[in-house]
Formats: structure tokens, sequence, C-alpha cells
């Protein structure tokens, strides 16, 4: 089978097997996003979620992922926002794909500075050690982490990571965008 990379897969190695997003994270679809996250416009965020579930089909499929978990957010920062975007989107797609969806598994620990202000490097020194993960085997060997954005795969990378110290074996990812790898 022929592999598609995208840029930044092309370039460096990371610690989840494969993903996907489903849209271009563009200027239409930052400005999406903004209303998703920051305006709380909950009805963007389903139809994000039938987005990645429909066009990730193929690939949701091919992972057969046994859980789903979305990369976790602060709670500082859901006070703030007044909800968590990524547990939403993963909410929907577990309920629509009949997994069970990974709650209280992973918690964000420590507040870090925004992803996309940061350069490539940065980011992934920004997010060392700011997930953790519940003690145990997890008894998951393939799951599926939800996000909403993917650009240079330091947050994928990170969860992923911590989720390997619990048992887990293959680690996919879909996202609503996926940038450049910038």
């Amino acid at each position: 089978m022929e592999k598609e990379y995208c840029q930044d897969c092309s370039r460096r190695e990371h610690v989840f097997d494969e993903g996907r997003g489903i849209f271009d994270y563009d200027e239409r679809m930052r400005a999406s996003l903004l209303k998703y996250k920051d305006g709380g416009r909950r009805e963007y965020g389903d139809f994000y979620a039938q987005a990645m579930i429909r066009y990730g089909g193929i690939d949701l499929r091919r992972w057969r992922p046994q859980a789903v978990l979305s990369v976790p957010i602060h709670p500082r920062k859901k006070r703030i926002r007044g909800f968590d975007q990524a547990g939403y989107l993963a909410k929907v797609v577990a309920e629509a794909t009949g997994l069970p969806l990974c709650c209280g598994y992973m918690r964000k620990k420590s507040v870090t500075s925004a992803q996309k202000s940061l350069e490539a490097s940065i980011r992934r020194k920004n997010l060392k050690n700011s997930f953790e993960g519940r003690e145990g085997d997890w008894q998951i060997r393939r799951l599926l982490v939800i996000d909403d954005v993917y650009t240079t795969g330091s947050t994928v990378d990170a969860v992923s990571e911590e989720a390997k110290r619990h048992g887990v074996e293959n680690i996919y990812f879909l996202t609503v965008c996926i940038g450049r790898g910038d």
C-alpha cells in the first residue's frame, strides 16, 4: 500500500501511528474554529464531528480503534472557554461510532502557552510532561485521539507518549483541520 504523508510527517518521526485532518487549516477554517472554540457555537462542533465521521470513515474502519480520547484541556481554560471543544467532538464521534469514550483517562496538568504562537521546536518543549494519564494499564491497544487542529503534531505526540506509558500500542488521530506542519 502506498503511503501519503503531509509535509510534517514526511519530515519528522512521531509517537502516533497515523492520522487525518478533514479540512485544510486555512483562513476560513481558522475563523470558523474560533467561532466554535471561543464563541461557544456548539452547532459548529456537531458539523465538524459529522464531517470527521464521514470523511474519516475509511480510516476509522482500517484503524479499528477500541476507544476514543480527546486531547485534554486544562480546567482553567475550560472555565474561560465554557466547554471542552475537543471533548465535545470526541463525544459525538464516540456516540456515532459506538466506541467507548475515555473519560478521566488523561488530564492536562499544567497550563501551557498557546501552541499557535510558537515555533515547532518550542511547541514540543511547551508540552513536555503536561499530560498525565490515570494510573494502570488501560486495556486499550488501539486508541483514537480527537482534537480540533493538527499543525506540527506536538500535541498529539505528547498525548500519545503518555498513552503509550499506559499500555496503548497504536495511536491514531482525527482532527477537524490540518495545517502545513510549519
